[in-house]
């Protein structure tokens, strides 16, 4: 039987999961029963990928399908950065609100609001609103990052106009205790940054003052979130809808509710994951009970690879054992290599998508073009430019994704298919802080991925004719979008 051409669309989004960190991919150490259980109903695929290895330029590249490094700005941003993505740029939200969908943006965002400096007691636009969702409850940059509030469509959720916010990332702006000045005052130490205003025991990046009946409560976030999308699908029940749901799990500071503390044996890392798999147990429940879930498509992933230690002192590192976050893979967040871009990649369509794996190159800048052609639309001119129609490999129905593929770090490198190629680079080859193998190298690396996943043989001084080639291709697509299929 023919599934609808309008499913509903959710898109639930990682923050920091490494390729490694769930069960279905390998974990051992932590279970996850929800991610595994639309595993094994779905496709879940070996590789596929974000379009860079941090966070602001993926999300850019997942809603607007361009390659972030085509944006001027599209790097991981200050938590009062002015809006990345403009008002009439077409976006997923946009193409599908058209086209009758009710749109939602629910978790971080991390893209921007406002034009300049942003007035956190007034309205608070251009953001998601002014992009194609008809509405939004966000956390602006990230949980690590002031200021600590929700924005609520166009204004700080909760906020007593008699304590207005303050937010500077120049300098303090009061004598209030930072993380630096009173460490005693910290339930969260910090292992590097991360030493400025304290907010619930724990100390941020950037200062604040003011807003306290507004502050969010790092334990209860992963709760208030799912609480929000449940709300959301139950009010849109009766008409399609998209859900971009954003999650701020398991990024830095990890602050577990209560009863997933000490949950795994790896620490608040450990339990966070844990966290992350109840929120999408209760999104898929929220769909479940409504009869929803049948003709719902539900792409997991997550913004970049893992990272262990990302400026706390949370036992991430201490309680690792023999758990590997990014797999078989190398590098992680902010890494050329592999571990940087290639993350857990799940599609769930009961109407539709038929269970097995799939080792298709994708690419979440794919997911604009895709639904277009799901849902029947027609982009606008010039919208989605790196965006390219892989919706049979999306759904399972076919092995062929892309043919090459851009990976953003401190270089772009580029897949061929299997073959992955690296420019030269004088940059630093370790990320000390995070202790990340960052893919550097002053000579090109060239990796045969389909025998060497690991990325351990460099055979760029016995094939310097495919060195060539793909460089000169990568050189190609710098300047200008190119259709691999």
């Amino acid at each position: 039987m023919a599934a609808p051409q309008q499913p509903n669309i959710v898109v639930f989004y990682a923050d920091d999961l490494g390729y490694g960190d769930v069960s279905c991919y390998g974990a051992q150490r932590v279970r996850t029963p929800n991610f595994d259980r639309l595993a094994q109903r779905g496709v879940r695929f070996t590789d596929a990928h974000t379009s860079a290895a941090t966070c602001t330029p993926s999300r850019y590249s997942l809603l607007t399908g361009e390659y972030s490094f085509r944006m001027q700005g599209a790097r991981v941003l200050p938590g009062d950065a002015p809006a990345l993505i403009r008002p009439g740029r077409a976006t997923v939200a946009s193409l599908l609100k058209e086209r009758g969908y009710r749109t939602a943006v629910i978790g971080k965002w991390h893209l921007g609001l406002g034009d300049g400096k942003v007035d956190w007691n007034g309205e608070i636009k251009p953001g998601p609103l002014e992009i194609g969702f008809d509405e939004c409850f966000i956390i602006p940059a990230t949980g690590d990052r002031v200021p600590c509030v929700y924005v609520e469509n166009h204004r700080v959720y909760g906020l007593d106009p008699k304590d207005p916010i303050r937010v500077s990332y120049e300098g303090p702006l009061d004598e209030q205790p930072t993380g630096r000045t009173h460490p005693h005052l910290l339930k969260m130490k910090f292992s590097h940054g991360h030493d400025m205003t304290i907010v619930n025991g724990i100390s941020r990046i950037g200062y604040m003052s003011g807003g306290k009946s507004a502050l969010w409560n790092d334990e209860t976030m992963a709760e208030t979130l799912a609480a929000r999308a449940d709300a959301f699908i139950g009010r849109n029940a009766r008409q399609p809808f998209f859900l971009y749901f954003s999650t701020h799990d398991i990024h830095v500071p990890r602050s577990p509710h209560p009863r997933f503390r000490n949950s795994t044996p790896m620490g608040a890392r450990g339990d966070v994951i844990a966290q992350l798999d109840w929120c999408l147990g209760r999104i898929v429940e929220s769909l479940e009970r409504r009869g929803l879930l049948q003709n719902t498509l539900l792409v997991v992933s997550s913004d970049n690879g893992a990272v262990v230690d990302d400026g706390y002192q949370d036992e991430a590192v201490e309680k690792l054992g023999s758990h590997r976050p990014n797999g078989p893979l190398r590098g992680g967040k902010y890494s050329n290599f592999e571990g940087g871009t290639r993350v857990p990649f799940i599609v769930h369509w009961p109407a539709r998508v038929k269970p097995g794996i799939s080792d298709a190159l994708l690419s979440q800048v794919d997911l604009l073009r895709c639904f277009a052609r799901l849902i029947g639309a027609d982009l606008p001119p010039g919208a989605g430019p790196d965006s390219e129609d892989v919706l049979p490999a999306l759904l399972g129905e076919s092995k062929k994704g892309r043919q090459w593929l851009v990976e953003q770090a401190s270089v772009l490198s580029l897949r061929d298919g299997a073959w992955k190629y690296i420019p030269p680079s004088k940059a630093p080859r370790l990320n000390t802080n995070t202790n990340t193998e960052l893919g550097n190298d002053p000579e090109p690396q060239l990796y045969d991925l389909s025998t060497d996943l690991g990325e351990t043989m460099n055979l760029a001084a016995r094939q310097p004719e495919r060195v060539k080639r793909m460089a000169e291709m990568l050189e190609k697509i710098r300047s200008g979008p190119v259709r691999s299929l």
